[in-house]
């Protein structure tokens, strides 16, 4: 059975570094190969291309510009880019905010997604406590996030914790100061969790 593993959550929270950090778990554990697919290394150079050159600004990431016309793009490609990967057997660990995708049940609907249909896919959504995010953002220094710096509370109203419905199948993850016993802990639940029911929730607009 093949992989798919999205790691999910919101900016700050540490997504790309605990991917990078299960790839090499996740082969040995399943006994196939993994590529990792971050959405900021497919799109980041070409959306800032694309977005300065209609405002001057290439590091916007978060107007309601980039939002509209850029976002969904970007996702279409990175699950396209997936499939393509898993119709060759190689598992993917696909990493991306992905909150909106979350909230309305759509990363586990393999049509939706294009994704063969018998893909086995693990939801991983990755928590810190909204203060330890905005001083890894700060810290971090990513001109990408001087928008959303700069318009925190605006943004944040966009940060929320799956509840009720929304937690069908989702492996919650606290990435705050995690310990190699957390790792191995969500290492054997993405290769033993049951799939869920594929229960789609209603759209809920960002």
């Amino acid at each position: 059975m093949t992989h798919l593993v999205f790691i999910c959550g919101h900016a700050g929270t540490g997504k790309t570094t605990l991917a990078k950090r299960l790839v090499a778990p996740l082969m040995k554990a399943t006994g196939q190969a993994f590529c990792l697919l971050d959405k900021d290394t497919l799109f980041g150079v070409y959306s800032a291309a694309a977005i300065g050159a209609l405002t001057g600004d290439p590091n916007d990431r978060d107007s309601p510009l980039f939002l509209q016309h850029f976002r969904d793009p970007e996702y279409r490609g990175l699950f396209d880019t997936a499939a393509e990967n898993l119709r060759l057997g190689i598992g993917v660990i696909a990493v991306g905010p992905l909150s909106r995708e979350v909230r309305e049940g759509k990363l586990f609907d393999h049509a939706w997604l294009g994704v063969p249909k018998d893909v086995k896919i693990n939801v991983v959504w990755v928590t810190t406590p909204e203060e330890t995010a905005r001083g890894r953002i700060v810290a971090r220094g990513n001109p990408n996030d001087a928008y959303k710096l700069a318009h925190w509370d605006e943004y944040r109203q966009r940060r929320f914790v799956p509840a009720g419905e929304q937690c069908e199948g989702l492996l919650m993850f606290d990435n705050a100061a995690p310990a190699a016993a957390d790792y191995d802990a969500l290492i054997a639940q993405i290769v033993q969790a049951p799939q869920p029911s594929g229960l789609m929730l209603p759209p809920i607009p960002v």
